[in-house]
């Protein structure tokens, strides 16, 4: 009876231990990511939009930026399922193509101002001194200048405004809000004992900042730059409404909101501009409350409920 009992009694026990080992950081953030309801919708909304931006050419066989002046501002049809614009265009065609061109340009706009705001905030968080007063000034200098006069400074200074350009001119007029997270996170942390042990043992500037400070800072950075992304195709939409984004005829986004500008279309033509407004405001929704679920799964004391 003993032999048969104690079997039993120790497969429990060590069902136990298992049940109670502690879950990993990413297992636990993932767990609390999940279970906010927005931050999932927000997710499968924002992945259909990234999928139907990538597979534009099996949902359509028509060129976004083939003109047909025949064809111009016609109502809805089987052929073209959401009317042509003012010059003839596959509406549908435009909304598809676009949201390639807008996510390309949110994302890479905020890649390269995430790099730039890393860099520069880590330096000055890291070193501090004059090091830091230097960027910071320079950051401040940045943030007191409007944004769409540098920008339209900028762009008017060139002859043709290309993508490449474009992001360029997003990205360096928008690092600084995400320089001053960065460095004051590295602010904190530099206090703290894991790195004033590190300081002390001996390990290099380099080392203490990628497997000690990056680790623990990832979290606003990574919530911050998803919110900026989100701002990001805010401004190109914005830019491209007024005439100083992405050059016609490459469809954006914006570009369709600018065609839809005329009274008639507005009137006449819902199709034309209701449909790329709702992609931009579900795309930024969705984004936003991607950010709202990371931020919640990697500082959950920030979630009251």
């Amino acid at each position: 009876m003993k032999n048969n009992i104690n079997p039993t009694m120790e497969q429990k026990e060590q069902t136990n231990t298992t049940d109670e080992l502690p879950k990993s950081p990413g297992r636990l953030g993932l767990q609390r990511f999940m279970q906010n309801k927005l931050a999932v919708a927000g997710t499968i909304i924002l992945s259909l939009i990234i999928l139907t931006a990538i597979f534009a050419p099996l949902l359509t066989n028509i060129d976004p930026t083939k003109a047909d002046l025949t064809k111009i501002e016609q109502p809805p049809s089987s052929e073209h399922i959401l009317g042509t614009d003012s010059s003839g265009r596959d509406n549908f065609a435009r909304l598809l193509y676009g949201g390639r061109i807008s996510l390309i340009v949110g994302f890479s706009a905020m890649m390269f101002s995430l790099i730039i705001g890393v860099v520069t905030g880590t330096i000055a968080g890291y070193f501090g001194g004059k090091i830091d007063s230097l960027i910071m000034r320079f950051a401040d200098l940045m943030l007191a200048l409007p944004f769409f006069v540098l920008a339209l400074t900028i762009i008017a200074i060139v002859d043709e405004v290309t993508i490449a350009l474009f992001v360029f001119v997003i990205a360096i007029t928008t690092w600084p809000n995400l320089t001053r997270i960065v460095r004051g996170s590295f602010l904190t942390l530099r206090e703290r004992e894991f790195i004033l042990s590190a300081q002390a043992l001996g390990a290099k500037n380099h080392r203490i900042i990628f497997k000690h400070l990056l680790p623990n800072a990832v979290g606003p950075i990574i919530v911050n730059a998803t919110l900026l992304m989100a701002t990001m195709i805010i401004l190109e939409s914005g830019m491209s409404f007024i005439g100083m984004g992405i050059p016609q005829p490459t469809p954006t986004w914006g570009n369709m909101l600018s065609e839809a500008q005329n009274i008639r279309i507005l009137r006449n033509h819902p199709e034309a501009w209701l449909p790329p407004g709702l992609i931009i405001l579900l795309t930024v929704l969705s984004i936003n409350f991607i950010g709202d679920g990371l931020r919640d799964a990697f500082d959950p004391r920030g979630n009251k409920s």
